[in-house]
């Protein structure tokens, strides 16, 4: 797969006069059409509902515009829940996965009519003790321990993983909670991140299919929906063959009637919690070339630095390089792409084979919105930076302004050292 950029260096040159490098810029038509795309591969379910998770990008103005399509929130803690319910969400379009919860989040999550999902069997009391009464309808979250397989290649192992429920709390869990009065419980698991394969889903939907039927019939519990979670990654690399959401979509659906209809359990929905896939592959971190270090290997080095995009730094994760106005140039230049951080591993590329680069050329990281400007720091008194996004008539729109030194010393207002600062 040729991995293009959705820009040229026309356009970015346009846009750095109003907005300096470095910057995120989303694609308004690309997710627009990604959007389309999963809800007709799941319209064949009337109860389907994404509720994207808002870890991944956690901007109002991409959020909103999932949310014109239906999409609702998943949120993991305070913050998220509270983000979630400004954007105007009912709260039945809100799930609140969380773990290590607090009391006042589930209280806070109760008070919006959020759905909460328990992450251990010990949270229900907790819970109860912390908001009263229960809410009719609730989530549990499931890991059925060891290793999960896809055609016996290994896809993650979630018997390492801290989230969910054995085997045995689930039909406990259930249990109790129909005796507190519960009438409606969900289930839910995310057993593999990032894969990227049409199995991931199908392989997923068989195992918590027979694993409602199963705890429906032996505790009678009603079970209005399953819920896949995300795990449904994108192709981070030029040679992956990207997942086709409509062939899951439709597998899931053979799966579907496979398991629920003998059971007479047509009705229970499917619930999907994807981020990566949704934002993922429409966001791209621009950076202009500041220097370029010759010495025991070529550096070439940004003005963006990891903080702007923690993955490759912190999983040695592979994101496509594009030298802007150099698409068609032959790749003979052999490099690492650095920025200004003081740690070694600041680095978007290794050995990376690239056009020639030049000082003032701009670099196009891909595959940066889900977990990019998110999961940003202020590391070595680094500022974050603007988030734009490049609407379909082609205009551009500031969605988040970058932090000045103002913002990074704003939590010592008051103190004797904020006055002595020269902001």
């Amino acid at each position: 797969m040729e991995k293009r950029p959705f820009v040229t260096k026309e356009q970015i040159e346009e846009i750095a006069k109003t907005y300096p490098t470095p910057f995120h810029l989303y694609d308004e038509k690309g997710l627009r059409e990604n959007a389309e795309r999963v809800k007709r591969a799941f319209a064949w379910n009337p109860g389907y509902q994404e509720f994207f998770a808002v870890k991944a990008c956690p901007n109002p103005v991409i959020v909103g515009i999932l949310a014109e399509y239906g999409f609702g929130c998943d949120c993991a803690s305070l913050a998220e829940l509270a983000f979630a319910k400004a954007i105007g969400l009912p709260g039945d379009k809100i799930m609140f996965t969380s773990n290590v919860t607090p009391a006042e989040e589930f209280q806070y999550a109760a008070s919006i009519g959020a759905i909460i999902n328990f992450d251990d069997i010990s949270h229900i009391d907790y819970c109860e003790r912390a908001i009263g009464q229960l809410p009719e309808t609730v989530s549990i979250r499931y890991n059925p321990g060891g290793s999960f397989t896809i055609n016996t290649a290994i896809m993650d192992n979630p018997g390492e993983a801290k989230y969910g429920f054995t085997t045995p709390q689930m039909y406990e869990g259930m249990r109790r909670l129909k005796e507190k009065g519960i009438k409606h419980c969900g289930i839910h698991a995310f057993l593999a991140s990032n894969t990227v394969t049409n199995d991931y889903y199908p392989t997923l939907a068989k195992e918590l299919f027979e694993l409602a039927v199963d705890l429906h019939e032996k505790t009678g519990m009603d079970i209005p929906f399953v819920n896949l979670s995300g795990g449904v990654g994108i192709a981070y690399r030029p040679d992956q063959t990207p997942n086709d959401i409509e062939v899951i979509g439709a597998r899931v659906h053979q799966v579907y009637d496979e398991v629920f209809g003998p059971a007479g359990m047509q009705g229970v929905k499917v619930f999907t919690e994807m981020g990566r896939f949704i934002t993922g592959p429409y966001d791209l971190l621009i950076g202009k070339v500041l220097h370029i270090k010759h010495t025991h290997k070529e550096f070439v080095g940004l003005d963006a630095c990891c903080v702007d995009l923690m993955r490759p730094a912190m999983y040695g994760a592979y994101h496509h390089a594009t030298v802007l106005g150099k698409e068609d140039e032959p790749a003979t230049y052999r490099c690492d792409i650095t920025g200004s951080l003081c740690e070694s591993n600041d680095r978007f590329a290794i050995d990376r084979l690239l056009p020639p680069i030049e000082v003032g050329d701009y670099i196009a990281i891909h595959d940066a919105g889900a977990h990019g400007h998110s999961m940003g720091s202020n590391y070595n008194g680094k500022l974050r930076h603007a988030e734009l996004l490049l609407k379909t008539d082609g205009s551009v729109q500031l969605i988040r302004r970058a932090e000045t030194l103002a913002d990074y010393f704003k939590t010592l207002e008051g103190t004797e050292f904020y006055s002595r600062l020269d902001l």
